[in-house]
């Protein structure tokens, strides 16, 4: 059962734009009270030991008493993550640890996550650069006391709601606009109704609500959610998920803000909704039913993201599906092979170092790896008849080209390529789920199920390699990606790696000339146009090392702006008009292809 859970949950990662845009869409990252997610190394990838140590004590931040049996997360390129707790003193220590640089985060029950040489909420953390056999002794981390919603979950009489899931989310620019993304972690409400979301760091939040959990999907999948066999009783009216003070609406949440170690209590009546029933047939394209496929209805996310389907289902033998429960929303109702994604699944936990099996899942069948998209608008009243018709999508062959005739340290056939869609809103463009491969022997690649467009990516780069571009018949579309049409087959991609990288570096100081250690610099393109592109490579920040210096690397060569601010909140830069404003105050810099390039920037307020 939990295998099956653990493959259903990577099955829904794959119904998301991608897995790396899932990670930029729940907003991941220390100090904002999201749950990180750990570095893990490529496979065949050895970690690193050497003789550099790094010793440090966990205090509270309020009143400077130490902290037990805190958790230390240590992770880099070259040793992934490695976890310790503090003792009775409050103190930690790696040891062996390779030349480097190096993040830390700290976490504990009642405080907030937070990453060395974090000062504010949701603040990116510094780097930590360690040479061989240096020790750092002061690697110390002060931790906030966190902030707490708490209360009931009532339903329209007044009674407890029992396994509901709470989430505080907080409005942010994340995947090209802003939107509502879960902070924090989510709480589920006991046999009373009772709540209590914890660990918040000071900010604004919108809570919310709803009935819907990765177990009850687990339990539509395996318990057989397809069309026909008994009925029961069930009411046409259920919940959707519900925003505080009591409303289906994003738009019309109440902000609830927070101050450092404050206790919030509140209670959120859930608001019925009339439930629908979405009944169809799923065919393949040759007409034949599509059996035994697996049917989910994802939500629009253009206001607040949901990481947990609308309704999910099987198709019978003649490719009929029905969908119970729906509630009003816009969906985009995806069918795919259940043998074909299982095999995906297991293929995505292997690439991200989760899987158990060590030879690749069993190839799908050609049908098998269908998949059928259809737009579901549902207002309350049932929707019959839907006709789905699925298609294999392109496939795109290519190779990998490594500059200069060099080649990684690790096999060639360790590297896994995947193609994200270009346009998180398009969820259909995401329908398939086998948009990711393994580089071949050779340098070659093939990737099938592709639809809409698509950017390609290393899921984990070669140490020490760079992508440099991607073209397609010799144009470039390294940026703006290739839009597959169903049923195409596409050759000539071409992607270039290069050890050769672009390097920014310098200081900041205050406007009377003192150097500042507490900032963080962003750099970004001259050209607007590339503000908004997906998946921007254009646009980095740098926290200063303990050094008080910043970093740079891996930009493309081009013509840049740089700025030093006090405080901006992690991925706050990827917002045009955020770059707008920043860009009035801004120092131009060229990064030469292969070059390096030292900057001086004076503190602005933020």
């Amino acid at each position: 059962m939990r295998r099956v859970a653990v493959l259903f949950f990577a099955v829904a990662l794959l119904f998301t734009p991608s897995t790396a845009d899932a990670r930029q869409l729940v907003g991941v990252g220390p100090g904002g009270g999201q749950a990180e997610f750990p570095m893990i190394l490529p496979p065949g990838r050895v970690p690193k030991t050497g003789t550099g140590r790094l010793r440090g004590r966990i205090t509270a931040a309020d009143t400077g008493a130490i902290v037990r049996r805190a958790q230390v997360r240590i992770s880099g390129q070259d040793i992934g993550s490695k976890t310790a707790f503090t003792d009775a003193q409050g103190r930690y220590e790696f040891r062996d640890l390779p030349a480097g640089r190096f993040n830390l985060s700290v976490s504990k029950s009642g405080f907030v996550t937070m990453q060395y040489g974090q000062s504010r909420p949701f603040e990116s953390g510094k780097q930590i650069e360690l040479a061989d056999a240096q020790v750092m002794e002061k690697a110390d981390v002060s931790l906030p006391r966190g902030s707490a919603v708490s209360g009931r979950i009532l339903d329209e009489f007044g009674e407890p709601v029992a396994d509901a899931s709470v989430n505080a989310m907080r409005l942010q620019y994340a995947s090209g606009r802003r939107r509502l993304v879960p902070s924090g972690r989510a709480s589920t409400t006991n046999d009373l109704g009772y709540f209590r979301v914890f660990g918040l760091p000071p900010g604004d939040y919108y809570l919310t609500a709803t009935v819907r959990t990765l177990d009850s999907m687990v339990m539509d999948l395996i318990g057989g959610g397809a069309a026909g066999g008994p009925t029961g009783s069930n009411s046409n009216s259920g919940y959707a998920a519900t925003y505080y003070p009591g409303t289906t609406n994003p738009a019309e949440a109440q902000r609830l803000s927070l101050v450092v170690g404050q206790e919030m209590q509140l209670d959120l009546q859930m608001q019925p909704v009339r439930l629908a029933k979405i009944t169809g047939t799923a065919a393949s394209s040759d007409g034949k039913p599509m059996s035994n496929a697996m049917v989910m209805l994802i939500p629009a996310m253009k206001d607040a993201v949901a990481m947990i389907p609308g309704g999910t289902s099987r198709t019978d033998k003649d490719g009929n599906f029905t969908i119970s429960n729906v509630a009003p929303g816009d969906y985009t109702l995806q069918v795919q092979s259940l043998v074909a994604l299982m095999n995906a699944a297991t293929q995505v936990m292997s690439m991200m170092g989760g899987g158990d099996a060590k030879d690749p899942p069993p190839a799908s069948k050609p049908m098998e790896r269908e998949f059928a998209v259809a737009s579901v608008t549902v207002a309350g009243e049932d929707i019959s008849g839907l006709v789905v018709t699925g298609t294999r999508g392109a496939r795109a062959t290519g190779r990998v080209v490594f500059e200069g005739d060099q080649k990684p340290a690790e096999p060639i056939t360790s590297l896994r390529l995947i193609a994200v869609p270009s346009d998180a809103d398009n969820m259909g463009a995401g329908a398939s789920a086998f948009g990711m491969a393994s580089v071949k022997e050779n340098g070659t690649f093939e990737i099938d199920g592709l639809a809409g467009g698509r950017l390609f990516q290393f899921m984990n780069p070669p140490k020490g390699w760079f992508l440099k571009r991607v073209t397609h018949d010799g144009e470039d579309i390294t940026d703006r990606g290739h839009d597959f049409k169903p049923g195409e087959e596409v050759d000539g991609f071409e992607i270039t790696m290069t050890q050769r990288t672009q390097r920014l570096t310098g200081r900041v100081t205050s406007e009377s000339g003192d150097p500042v250690k507490e900032y963080t610099v962003v750099a970004f393109p001259e050209d607007q146009a590339k503000w908004t592109l997906p998946s921007n490579r254009w646009i980095a920040s740098a926290r200063p090392d303990q050094d008080g210096r910043f970093e740079l690397r891996s930009l493309p060569a081009g013509k840049y702006l740089a700025v030093a601010v006090e405080y901006v909140a992690q991925g706050e830069w990827n917002d045009p008009e955020w770059l707008a404003r920043a860009a009035r105050n801004a120092t131009r810099v060229t990064l030469d292809e292969g070059a390096s390039a030292t900057i001086d920037l004076k503190l602005l307020k933020s």
